[in-house]
């Protein structure tokens, strides 16, 4: 009996867990970025911080996602620490909006939330429905597991050995906080942590007392993660909101840790249920904790800025190496310091295709997650080099800087892409084939090792085009691009007379095959564009982007030019 109770407790903690899952993920993947966005656009003053804290976890259903959003957003100075803990304030208490609607009776809409996520799931035309579809599903088993429970828990209350147990070890006050903070922690979800103490509460098993400790210990428990998550980060600067939010955990269970009977008694007037009590109670004490801490959250942030100060350190990949902030107000030598960051973004970038290509080929995992990880670095160092350039731009400058500093935009841009390219597709291609085992054709792999060789080549050769502009490697590098563009249709043409052959991996690989062809293509076109500046700045360019061959060359008598030197029609 005791077993069985036991597997259904923790089968529906699992469903429950999942559930939660589900919501987050649907609603990330149909709102993540437009979140991400309106967090960044919003972090002015505390108070709307507070109230967007407070409606993106409602909807996000984690407050360690908010925070971790933020920890990115405060750390590299995008936003004042002080907004960032009013937003984890709010976010606090945007967890306990989901946990009062659970707590009413809402049996009857679990069916109708699954039947109607699985239809959207299913049927859904458009990607944003079929998500919806899956927070839908997620909020059902949510509401199905909480009956699960109910009902695993509810023959226990004849089993006696179960309930000494229970009051054995949430006996204690202190211990049953610390248990409800390792549970949460374990868990990532103070909600989950709470709700199952709503279940436990209800069917009898917990005093009103032990299940307000018990939530106590989830809110602790819900600060853990967000600190956790930053230790790996050697830039102290990365841990202040995380800690900031768990001063505040800390401090609000001091508070109300030797006040917990008086609480229970106020509460039990209000409402005597105990599954509302204790979702109240989770509600009293984020709402306290938010107005006690709203107003000296400036002292507060400056605390913790003195206590953890912003160091850059020198074995981060991520932190710039060569923008150096104090000669923006010379716009050379900044330029010069954007661009050789700029080429060390190159270098990382020709780093990831040598490795693409070796995992490809050798079926290696673990380098597909470094790669993807190099892709994150790629990332922030384009954000910061555009920053800097743009805070060049803010003075006058003249037309050859004005040029410059489009160049280097331009080119730490194409990197960028080139490095999404590189981890959204030829990654996924490369654990695709890793996932099914398959093997290229001898002269199948050849041919991309070929194509591949060529990529990279012609990626060092648009950093020297960046670097000094010269002309005849431009030409060079643009006319490489009909060069790829026919040895792609011989490996196409080639791989299509092996499957006519009856090759099994060409077989099994044609997909794959052409997709790779098909991305180092899009590749080298973003390599190919770093020729364009400088053709256009010597007038070598026509508008539409090819070469002049007349650029510089007298017209023939009686010939007449454009004013971009093209022939004219109807010249001789």
């Amino acid at each position: 009996m005791g077993t069985r109770i036991l597997l259904d407790l923790i089968g529906g903690v699992a469903l429950l867990l999942w559930g939660l899952h589900m919501v987050h993920s649907g609603i990330v993947r149909a709102f993540g970025a437009k979140i991400r966005r309106f967090l960044g656009s919003v972090l002015k003053s505390r108070f709307h911080a507070f109230a967007a804290g407070v409606g993106v976890t409602a909807v996000l259903q984690s407050s360690t996602a908010t925070a971790l959003m933020l920890s990115s957003f405060s750390a590299s100075g995008l936003v004042d620490l002080a907004p960032a803990l009013a937003v984890m304030l709010g976010a606090n208490v945007g967890t306990t909006l989901i946990v009062q609607l659970l707590s009413f009776d809402s049996s009857a809409v679990a069916p109708l939330l699954l039947v109607t996520g699985v239809v959207a799931f299913k049927r859904g035309a458009r990607t944003i429905v079929r998500d919806l579809g899956r927070v839908a599903i997620g909020l059902g088993l949510m509401l199905l597991s909480l009956h699960t429970l109910l009902d695993s828990l509810a023959p226990a209350e004849h089993v006696p050995v179960v309930r000494e147990l229970l009051s054995a070890i949430t006996g204690e006050p202190v211990l049953t906080l610390l248990i409800g903070a390792v549970l949460t922690w374990a868990a990532h979800s103070s909600v989950a942590t709470v709700l199952l103490t709503m279940s436990l509460a209800s069917s009898g098993f917990l005093t009103p007392a032990a299940a307000l400790a018990l939530v106590l210990g989830a809110n602790l428990g819900s600060a853990l993660n967000p600190l956790l998550e930053g230790i790996g980060s050697g830039n102290p600067a990365h841990k202040r909101m995380p800690l900031g939010n768990l001063i505040n955990r800390v401090v609000g269970c001091i508070l109300f840790l030797p006040l917990l009977d008086p609480v229970v008694r106020v509460l039990e007037r209000i409402e005597p249920n105990p599954v509302r009590l204790a979702a109240d109670f989770h509600t009293l004490f984020n709402v306290v904790m938010a107005l006690a801490f709203i107003l000296p959250l400036g002292r507060f942030a400056r605390g913790l800025e003195r206590l953890l100060p912003d160091v850059s350190p020198a074995n981060d990949p991520s932190v710039p190496r060569y923008l150096d902030q104090g000669v923006i107000e010379t716009p050379t030598v900044a330029l010069a310091c954007a661009a050789r960051e700029t080429m060390r973004v190159g270098d990382m970038i020709d780093s990831m295709l040598q490795q693409t290509m070796t995992a490809i080929r050798t079926n290696d995992r673990k380098l597909v997650a470094e790669v993807s990880q190099q892709d994150d670095v790629v990332d922030r160092l384009h954000e910061a080099i555009k920053l800097y350039v743009l805070k060049i731009t803010h003075d006058s400058l003249d037309d050859a800087e004005g040029r410059r500093a489009m160049e280097i935009l331009s080119m730490a841009i194409n990197l960028e892409h080139i490095g999404d390219i590189i981890d959204k597709n030829l990654m996924e291609l490369a654990s695709k084939k890793i996932k099914r085992q398959l093997r290229f054709s001898t002269e199948g792999a050849a041919e991309l090792q070929e194509f591949h060789r060529i990529v990279r080549d012609n990626l060092k050769l648009a950093m020297t085009v960046f670097l000094s502009g010269d002309l005849k490697a431009a030409r060079q590098l643009l006319d490489e691009k009909s060069r790829i563009r026919e040895l792609e249709f011989s490996a196409s043409e080639n791989h299509m007379a092996r499957l006519k052959e009856g090759r099994i991996e060409s077989i099994e690989t044609s997909s794959l095959h052409l997709d790779i062809l098909r991305d180092l293509k899009r590749i080298h076109s973003h390599i190919c564009a770093a020729a364009y500046p400088a053709l256009e700045a010597a007038g070598k360019l026509q508008r539409a982007g090819r070469i002049n061959p007349l650029a510089g060359v007298e017209p023939m008598k009686g010939a007449s030019t454009g004013g971009d030197g093209v022939l004219k029609q109807g010249d001789s």
